[in-house]
C-alpha cells in the first residue's frame, strides 16, 4: 500500500509539472515578440509587491529561521530592489541590438547582435536566502524575455509559500511564471522536462546532478555553487578593521551564505593580536548589552536541525582532534543555536578543513608567507570568492595574481554581490556562469548573430568555385593580407 501510494503521488506531481511546463513552453514562443514596455511593466509590478510587502518577508524569514529584520532588509530585500531598478533603468539599452564593426574581407555586409530570450527557464533556490536567490534570478529571467519555472526550497516553507502568494498576485494566469511547490520529488520531475535553461543555486554535489541532467537535453545552465572561500590577512592590516569586517561576514545569517569566509589565513607574527580583535568584535555586533548572543536579535538560527547536527559534528569531531576553542562553542539543538565559534590548530585532514563550512564555525590557519598562502588555495577547488586584508599592494597583487575565485574583495566582505555592475558566479568547483545586472540579462538570453547582405552582392562570390588560378590567387590574398 504504501508502494502504491507513492507511486501515485509521484504520478500526480509529474502530471502538474507537465501541465505547467507546456503551458510556459507554448507562451514562451508568444514572448519572442514582445517589446521593452511589457518586459518594463512586468518587472515594475513586481518591484511595486517587494515593496509593499516588506512586513511579510520578514514575517516569513523569521519564520523559517529567526533571521533578524534588519538583516532581512539588508539581504533579503534590498539587494532585490537594486537589482530590479538596475534592470529597469537600463533594459532598454541592454535589449537594443549591438552593432559590430565588419572585417575588409567581409566589406558591403552588416553585422549585428541581437538578445533574444532563451525560452523557458527553471530556476532551482536554495533555503538560506530565500527569497534573494529566487527573486534575482527572477529579474534577469524576465528582463530577457522568458518565462519562469521556479523551485524553492522546501526547508524555508514560510518564505516558499510568499514567494507562491508573489507570484500568483504579480502574474495571475498569465502563464509567465509558475511555482512548484515540494520537495525533491518535484525537482526531479522538473529535472526531467526540457528547460531552454536551468539556474541552480546550491552545493557543488547538488551541482553535478543539475549539470548531467541538463546535458541529457542540452539544456544552458548556471551553477551558483560555493566552496572554502579564504580570508587573508597579512601582518600590516588594520586589525579592528578587518576583525570587524570578518565577523560581519562570517556570521550573518549564522554563516549560512556560500559567500561567507569559509576559514582565515593570517600572518603567524599577529595572530593572537587578530584573535583578541575578532573576540571584541563578536561581541561588539552581537552581544552589546551582555545578555547572551542566544538572546540577541541580531543573530539567525541554523535552518533545521539535520544542519545543526552536521555543524556540531564537525565541531566536536575538530575539538576532539585537538582544535583550541577560541570563542563561542555554545550549541542548543532545540533553538537551533550555535554560537559564533572561532577555533585554532584544526586538524588538516578534518572535515572543518576540507568540506565547506556553511555555519557559524571558523577555522584560523597561520602562514608566513605570501607564497604559502598561495600554495595553500591552489591545493584546493577554486572559491567562490576570496577575501584580501592587506596593508600595502604587493602581497595583494601577488595573491591576485596566482590564484583564482569567482570574485573578490580587497578589505571588505562579502558587498561584492551587492554591486550591480560586477558579475557575480563563481570558477569550475564554486560555480558556472554569472549572474546580477547585464550579466544575468546576458546568460538568460541567446546572443543572436545577424548578418545583412544587399541582394545580388558579395565580395565571397569571388572566392566560389569552380577554383581557377584567379579564384586561387584571390584566396592566397586572403590569407595573407586579411
Amino acid at each position: 500500500m504504501p508502494e502504491a501510494t507513492l507511486n501515485n503521488s509521484s504520478t500526480a506531481t509529474d502530471n502538474v509539472v507537465d501541465k505547467h511546463f507546456r503551458r510556459l513552453k507554448s507562451n514562451s514562443v508568444a514572448l519572442r515578440s514582445e517589446g521593452y514596455k511589457s518586459r518594463k511593466r512586468r518587472l515594475t509590478k513586481l518591484r511595486d509587491w517587494v515593496m509593499n510587502n516588506r512586513p511579510a518577508i520578514k514575517e516569513a524569514l523569521f519564520k523559517d529561521f529567526k533571521k533578524p529584520p534588519e538583516e532581512v532588509d539588508l539581504s533579503e530585500v534590498y539587494v532585490v530592489i537594486q537589482e530590479l531598478n538596475h534592470a529597469i533603468t537600463h533594459l532598454k539599452k541592454w535589449m537594443k541590438p549591438k552593432k559590430v564593426s565588419t572585417p575588409l574581407s567581409l566589406l558591403g555586409t552588416n553585422g549585428a547582435i541581437h538578445y533574444e530570450p532563451k525560452g523557458i527557464c527553471l530556476i532551482i533556490a536554495p533555503w538560506n536566502f530565500p527569497f534573494n536567490l529566487t527573486v534575482g534570478p527572477l529579474v534577469s529571467a524576465l528582463a530577457a524575455g522568458n518565462t519562469v519555472m521556479i523551485k524553492p526550497s522546501e526547508l524555508s516553507p514560510a518564505t516558499s509559500d510568499l514567494i507562491h502568494r508573489m507570484v500568483e498576485e504579480c502574474f495571475g494566469d498569465d502563464d509567465i511564471v509558475q511555482v512548484m511547490l515540494g520537495d525533491k520529488e518535484t525537482s526531479t520531475a522538473l529535472l526531467e522536462r526540457p528547460f531552454d535553461h536551468i539556474f541552480f543555486t546550491g552545493s557543488p554535489q547538488v551541482g553535478k546532478i543539475i549539470m548531467e541532467a541538463a546535458s541529457r537535453h542540452l539544456s544552458s545552465i548556471t551553477l551558483e555553487l560555493g566552496g572554502k572561500s579564504p580570508l587573508i590577512v597579512d601582518e600590516k592590516a588594520n586589525l579592528r578593521d578587518t576583525a570587524e569586517k570578518l565577523v560581519w561576514g562570517k556570521f550573518s545569517n549564522a554563516g549560512q551564505t556560500c559567500i561567507a569566509p569559509d576559514y582565515v589565513l593570517c600572518h603567524e607574527k599577529i595572530q593572537n593580536a587578530l584573535l583578541e580583535e575578532i573576540r571584541s568584535a563578536i561581541l561588539r555586533l552581537f552581544d552589546p548589552d551582555g545578555k547572551g548572543i542566544q538572546k540577541s536579535a541580531a543573530y539567525a538560527r541554523i535552518i533545521n536541525e539535520r544542519h545543526f547536527d552536521r555543524l556540531n559534528d564537525m565541531l566536536n569531531e575538530a575539538l576532539d582532534d585537538g582544535a583550541l576553542l577560541v570563542s563561542g562553542g555554545q550549541t542548543h539543538r532545540e533553538d537551533c543555536y550555535i554560537s559564533p565559534t572561532v577555533l585554532t590548530g584544526v586538524d588538516p585532514d578534518g572535515k572543518l578543513s576540507n568540506e565547506e563550512i556553511f555555519g557559524p564555525i571558523l577555522p584560523v590557519l597561520s602562514f608566513n608567507t605570501v607564497d604559502d598562502v598561495i600554495t595553500y588555495i591552489n591545493s584546493k577547488p577554486k572559491p567562490l570568492a576570496m577575501y584580501l586584508f592587506c596593508g600595502g599592494k604587493e602581497n595583494r597583487q601577488a595573491i591576485e595574481k596566482n590564484t583564482s575565485a569567482g570574485g573578490i574583495c580587497v578589505n571588505e566582505t562579502l558587498v561584492h554581490f551587492m554591486h550591480p555592475n560586477l558579475p557575480f558566479g563563481g570558477a569550475n568547483h564554486s560555480g558556472i556562469g554569472k549572474s546580477h545586472g547585464h550579466f544575468g540579462f546576458l546568460s538568460l538570453s541567446n546572443e543572436k548573430a545577424v548578418l545583412k547582405q544587399r541582394v545580388g552582392h558579395t565580395s565571397v562570390k569571388l572566392l566560389y568555385p569552380p577554383y581557377t588560378p584567379r579564384v586561387k590567387k584571390m584566396i592566397n590574398l586572403l590569407l595573407r593580407y586579411f
